[in-house]
């Protein structure tokens, strides 16, 4: 197995949240792919957020391109130069005003790695606690909810950055997420 060389390498748009690239590519029996489109992202980041009485943070939020309200976990973007670790604690923080805790990092997943550039960190992070207000951005409109855990399992959880931490979650600890 070979990896693809990259030939020829152009924008088509760059804009702060829809970057695309049409490479040019030889693959290694010699063939020559003329438009494979990339999307350019920032590494993302999630949580699952345990309070320190059991109870797991999540938010409700608006997305607009399947046009509907989502319950999900308590993501974002890892801004240049940022630790994911740290973009997750600030995430969590600003979202939601819960941070503290312990963090350890569950898994590290791609979203497309045929088409899509970034890795999204999902971090694990117990004990956590109220310790301030929301920090919204002027786009963001967030609901908090704090839940027990069979009320997340009961969740359809659409989007696979999330569901599949929470199930890899419930698993580790024998618990099936749907009877």
């Amino acid at each position: 197995m070979e990896k693809w060389t990259t030939t020829d390498s152009r924008y088509i748009i760059k804009r702060p949240w829809l970057t695309a690239r049409c490479d040019t590519m030889r693959m290694p029996d010699g063939q020559i792919k003329d438009e494979f489109y990339v999307l350019e992202y920032p590494d993302w980041v999630n949580i699952i957020a345990i309070t320190t009485d059991g109870k797991m943070v999540l938010v409700e939020q608006y997305r607009h391109g399947l046009d509907d309200i989502f319950m999900e976990l308590c993501a974002g973007c890892v801004e240049p130069g940022e630790d994911p670790l740290a973009a997750a604690k600030r995430e969590l923080a600003e979202d939601t005003g819960f941070g503290g805790g312990e963090w350890e990092l569950s898994m590290v997943l791609s979203a497309n790695p045929t088409s899509m550039n970034n890795l999204n960190y999902c971090y694990i992070a117990t004990g956590v606690e109220l310790i301030g207000e929301q920090h919204l951005d002027p786009t963001e409109d967030i609901n908090v909810h704090v839940l027990e855990p069979d009320e997340v399992k009961r969740l359809l959880v659409k989007q696979s950055l999330m569901a599949a931490p929470l199930w890899k979650y419930f698993a580790q600890r024998g618990e099936c997420p749907i009877k």
